[in-house]
């Protein structure tokens, strides 16, 4: 049913599965839920189990269960604004959502041709890598891979990451306020790495944004892969036409 690793509950891999109907389309928005002994007819497992996926999927926002009606797909993509530099915390707090952080990893790595690039240094320099998984509500929503500078990120990863943001340690406590960023993004799908830190499948739609962002000078100080899941989110922005003459 998912490539969830063995021994994973049964309601989890009811949910997985119903989730992946909802993000391929197979059950669009405002479809409604087959019946509780269709779905356990459908996965073979009890009725305690379907109801306890079918709860998750209401935890996670993907359906609504409407009183004598049944369980229907409901819209939950969030919709985050390009309009402005701001951090995942920022993002989620102002749409009203509870943003929290799981560290995967911290390391001094070497820069490929690409992180030296982004962030004006020689080919080969040492550098500081964060991975963590950004939730909103409990919920996975995105995968991020930060590169910093060694000095700065030295300093960065003595604090808590799980609970402090990168963009208030650099701007408050280390007084590198930023000034803008260079945004990239792209739609792909999800290889083994992400699908496991994201909870998806492989090869479910994701976004991919790469973003550099700068303090005085400008001077490029931090750099971002940010692998966000595609049912979950989308982006907008507002765009202003040229004046013409």
């Amino acid at each position: 049913m998912s490539n969830l690793p063995s021994g994973t509950p049964l309601y989890a891999l009811v949910e997985t599965a119903l989730a992946a109907d909802i993000a391929a389309g197979d059950l669009p928005v405002g479809s409604q839920l087959a019946s509780e002994d269709a779905l356990m007819s459908r996965f073979a497992v009890s009725r305690t189990t379907v109801r306890k996926a079918v709860e998750n999927l209401v935890f996670r926002g993907l359906v609504e269960i409407r009183r004598g009606k049944g369980t229907f797909v409901r819209n939950s993509r969030i919709d985050q604004q390009l309009t402005e530099l701001s951090g995942f915390v920022e993002d989620m707090l102002a749409l009203g959502r509870h943003p929290t952080a799981r560290l995967l990893d911290k390391r001094v790595v070497t820069a490929t041709t690409s992180v030296a690039c982004q962030l004006a240094l020689p080919e080969d320099t040492r550098v500081y890598r964060i991975e963590r998984v950004r939730l909103a509500d409990g919920v996975p929503l995105s995968l991020d891979e930060t590169y910093l500078p060694l000095e700065i990120g030295e300093k960065i990863v003595r604090h808590d990451l799980e609970a402090e943001p990168i963009f208030a340690l650099l701007e408050d406590k280390y007084d590198l306020p930023l000034i803008e960023s260079k945004y990239q993004l792209e739609a792909t799908i999800a290889d083994a790495r992400v699908a496991q830190a994201l909870d998806i499948a492989v090869g479910a739609p994701i976004f991919l944004i790469e973003r550099t962002s700068y303090c005085a000078g400008p001077t490029p100080i931090d750099y971002e892969k940010l692998y966000y899941r595609g049912d979950l989110i989308r982006f907008s922005t507002l765009l202003r036409r040229r004046p013409r003459g």
